[in-house]
């Protein structure tokens, strides 16, 4: 039996390597479609915890990650030993920036080694993780391409960008569309048949190095324009204008305008980095990716602005930030979830702590973080608590705080998400 006749009978193993926010979902999505499943993680820890039927990924509950375990369909490993195995595997590892703002592909790579160790004819290798146009083909395909092995005859090799929205419970892994290109044709094709058993739709596009460029592109898109709003913001606030009423107004257009808001910071491992990425590309093409630079600027900087905001609204109720209590509603870089990833609630807790201010945070999905070596812990929130703040800061809108108890009880809230849509004495917004 070929691979493709393999992938339409559900016969084929899949391998998932990193079982992260995008992996780990994934996974249950060819786990629940009657595939049989393995992950591969470089954390024993998180493999060992995953095996017992424990999930660290806010998506998937643990009653889903136990039904598949229990029926046979998924099980996770910390060796690539199982890749001999496997018919399809599918690489989610993280791609982060270094210091130098240069992108570190050293865990795709570390994957494609590993995986070379295992290799045999008739796979599918898909790379979902984000990465620069090119990497593909240039990382990956020379890794795998031997005298043994012909790319789109015996090996088929594809991109597929991830399209995760971590706590969005209206589009999943099975309703968002999904974006294949391969090397050649063949893989193109074998990728959307693979795909196809378990997402709705699969848009085919030209190339990897295509599909790549769709991916940053739409992370651009939304960086950018949030630039865009953010810079609006300080704008308006230098004008005496409330960017909330623009942007409402601005919104009741219907053609030619689409909303974003400002906030405190940009978050989360896709729109901070992701057009970095590209950005990183075209340098060494001799082209300066302006728009993406001027964006970055802008929204690195919105954790300063917002505490020079703060700080301009205590002097302004006769306070100093050095001795000053506060509190941060809200860490994980979102809503609802509890990713910290990039949060720029860390930068603003540093600024504050550097002025002398003392700073405590609430956060229901984030119980304890980290900052310098210093461990904090989530404060409980009630009236009485409130009220001992000279000053509480919304940074994340979190839906289950209860912001009329907030209202009636903080001295001072500065509001950088907008939670507040009536005017009150004691809430000043971004």
């Amino acid at each position: 039996m070929n691979l493709r006749q393999k992938i339409l009978t559900k016969q084929a193993e899949i391998g998932v390597v990193g079982l992260g926010y995008a992996g780990l979902p994934l996974a249950m999505a060819f786990a629940r479609s009657e595939f049989k499943v393995h992950g591969i993680d470089a954390d024993s820890e998180k493999v060992k915890d995953i095996n017992r039927g424990t999930s660290h990924v806010q998506d998937i509950k643990d009653e889903v990650l136990k039904c598949a375990i229990d029926a046979g369909r998924f099980q996770a490993h910390s060796g690539y030993k199982v890749v001999s195995r496997l018919d399809c595997v599918l690489i989610s590892v993280p791609t982060p920036l270094r210091q130098t703002k240069d992108p570190d592909i050293s865990y795709i790579v570390d994957a494609a080694q590993n995986i070379r160790k295992h290799l045999h004819k008739n796979m599918l290798i898909v790379l979902q993780s984000t990465t620069y146009p090119g990497t593909t083909d240039e990382v990956l395909t020379v890794e795998f391409q031997s005298g043994n092995f012909k790319i789109g005859k015996d090996l088929f090799l594809a991109f597929s960008p991830e399209r995760v929205d971590p706590g969005n419970a209206t589009f999943t892994t099975k309703n968002t569309p999904k974006i294949v290109g391969g090397v050649t044709p063949q893989c193109t094709e074998m990728a959307k048949a693979l795909y196809g058993q378990i997402i709705d739709q699969v848009i085919p596009v030209s190339s990897a190095a295509a599909a790549e460029m769709v991916k940053l592109l739409e992370n651009t898109f939304r960086a950018v324009n949030i630039g865009l709003v953010n810079e609006i913001a300080i704008m308006c606030d230098k004008l005496g204008v409330s960017v909330w009423e623009v942007i409402e107004a601005a919104a009741t257009k219907p053609f030619g305008f689409m909303p974003f808001f400002p906030g405190p910071g940009l978050g989360g491992h896709c729109i901070p980095i992701d057009p970095l990425y590209l950005s990183w590309k075209l340098k060494t093409l001799n082209y300066n990716a302006r728009f993406i630079e001027l964006a970055s600027e802008v929204n690195t900087q919105m954790p300063e602005y917002c505490f020079n905001r703060m700080a301009r609204v205590l002097n302004q109720n006769r306070k100093c930030v050095n001795g000053t209590k506060v509190l941060l509603l809200g860490v994980s870089y979102k809503k609802d979830v509890s990713d910290m990833r990039e949060s720029p609630a860390l930068d603003i807790i540093r600024l504050l702590e550097n002025d002398g201010a003392k700073v405590d945070y609430s956060d229901p999905y984030v119980s304890h973080l980290q900052i310098d070596g210093a461990v904090k812990e989530s404060i409980p929130l009630s009236a009485e608590t409130i009220k001992k703040y000279d000053l509480v800061v919304v940074v994340t809108d979190h839906s289950c705080f209860d912001y009329g108890m907030l209202q009636k009880s903080a001295q001072l809230i500065f509001d950088t998400r907008n939670t507040f849509a009536e005017a009150f004495n004691n809430v000043v917004k971004l």
